[in-house]
């Protein structure tokens, strides 16, 4: 498939008061994002953020939808910095919110961060397009030279330009921006086009949080800065090769955004089921009317990677399995007293690569069992255009449950 690069993607992403309105992929890069509640700016780290929104000090649910319904508006509609800020002075007032720092800083970080973030991930979701890499396969740095106070280091970088291979490690971590307000980017060439040069050695230095850790980092990359934006979104894991795209997943699923994500789902639940049109309700009736109010949100993330051989049995075009908010609350709600957590989900590519039977169920479904000690039984579902695989069930079962499901030979796989 081939990439189309917009004219408004391509430009250097300055002042937003005359932005266009983001470009496809920087909408979808967004629109994918969860709300993870957070107490600290460095809660969550680095490629984290690909996949969670968050405000710091945001730590009420209803308080970051409506902050995240605002930044919204700023990247999709391409609204300037003055029509966020009403929407921030409205915001603080419902919820009588106390934030750190001054309006204009706070406000301006919040949206710029975000406006760059977003762009760079849709930059690099077209940058990184297959056909778009055969022709253009080397990158080159910008610098954006409208920006008041630029860095030096960052306009040395635009200035020679570096033009290295799109698959150099010097960009995993200076894929801009690479710092705050940073607004330097990224752009493809033919071999020839330009010359090729070495990557900058501009040496390094210790930042020392608040808790006493230290992380280095290469001169020129502020603390929390120093990752690709849009590398873990989950496009970009069937751009890998299975192996890769499980190891990248396997690693991104630890980084704290799914186990937050969770834990926010189930404080949510909780708050639903204490309303008055929900008391009393339980298992398939309180789901059946949650849905039916509308107030599940629509938001998911990637937790696995399916093998080829499913992938093919299901024909499917993805191999990125996801977890929707919609199963994670229907599991909260019907697996109750089952030890079925946050931390289940991050172990499920153990039941994806080890289950000792797998078997599809209908057309567009497969079952995994697995045994540990428990006999944990999974379900997967892929849409009918074959666009997105979907795990529907996790949960334990007992052998006696099997008794008419599975075959002998299966129970003898499973050790039952």
């Amino acid at each position: 498939m081939g990439v189309t690069v917009s004219q408004g993607s391509i430009t250097n992403p300055n002042d937003r008061s005359g932005f266009v309105v983001a470009f496809k992929e920087q909408q979808d890069f967004f629109l994918q994002k969860v709300n993870i509640p957070t107490a600290r700016w460095d809660d969550v780290k680095l490629a984290a953020h690909d996949r969670g929104f968050m405000v710091a000090g945001a730590a009420k649910a209803d308080l970051l939808t409506d902050l995240r319904d605002a930044v919204e508006k700023a990247v999709i509609n391409g609204d300037g910095l003055d029509k966020f800020r009403a929407r921030f002075d409205e915001i603080v007032a419902k919820h009588g919110w106390e934030y750190k720092g001054g309006r204009n800083w706070r406000t301006n970080i919040i949206y710029q961060t975000n406006i760059l973030s977003s762009y760079a991930a849709g930059r690099y979701s077209q940058l990184t397009d297959p056909d778009l890499l055969k022709k253009r396969p080397l990158w080159v740095y910008h610098h954006n030279d409208s920006v008041r106070y630029p860095r030096p280091i960052h306009k040395s970088w635009g200035m020679k330009p570096v033009v290295l291979r799109y698959d150099h490690p010097w960009w995993q971590t200076h894929f801009p921006p690479n710092g705050w307000l940073c607004h330097c980017w990224v752009s493809a060439a033919r071999v020839g086009q330009y010359q090729e040069t070495a990557a900058p050695d501009d040496g390094t230095y210790e930042h020392i949080d608040k808790q006493g850790n230290v992380t280095v980092l290469p001169n020129g990359i502020d603390y929390g800065w120093n990752y690709t934006p849009g590398r873990t979104w989950s496009p970009q894991v069937d751009k890998y090769p299975n192996p890769i795209a499980k190891a990248l997943v396997s690693d991104y699923v630890q980084d704290g955004v799914l186990v937050r994500w969770h834990n926010r789902l189930a404080r949510q639940l909780d708050g639903w089921k204490a309303l008055p049109e929900f008391a009393g309700l339980k298992g398939d009736d309180l789901i059946d009317a949650l849905r039916k109010a509308g107030v599940i949100p629509f938001e998911q993330l990637v937790v696995g990677v399916i093998a080829e051989e499913i992938k093919a049995l299901l024909a499917s075009n993805s191999q990125a399995l996801i977890l929707s908010a919609d199963t994670v609350v229907k599991q909260l709600v019907k697996r109750e007293g089952q030890p079925i957590d946050a931390q289940t989900y991050v172990n499920l590519q153990a039941v994806l690569d080890s289950a000792q039977v797998i078997k599809q169920v209908a057309d567009t479904k497969v079952a995994y069992w697995y045994k540990d000690g428990k006999i944990w039984y999974a379900v997967i579902k892929t849409t009918a255009n074959g666009a997105e695989n979907y795990l529907l069930s996790l949960r334990l079962t007992r052998p006696a449950d099997l008794k008419n499901t599975l075959s002998a030979e299966e129970k003898r796989k499973l050790g039952i």
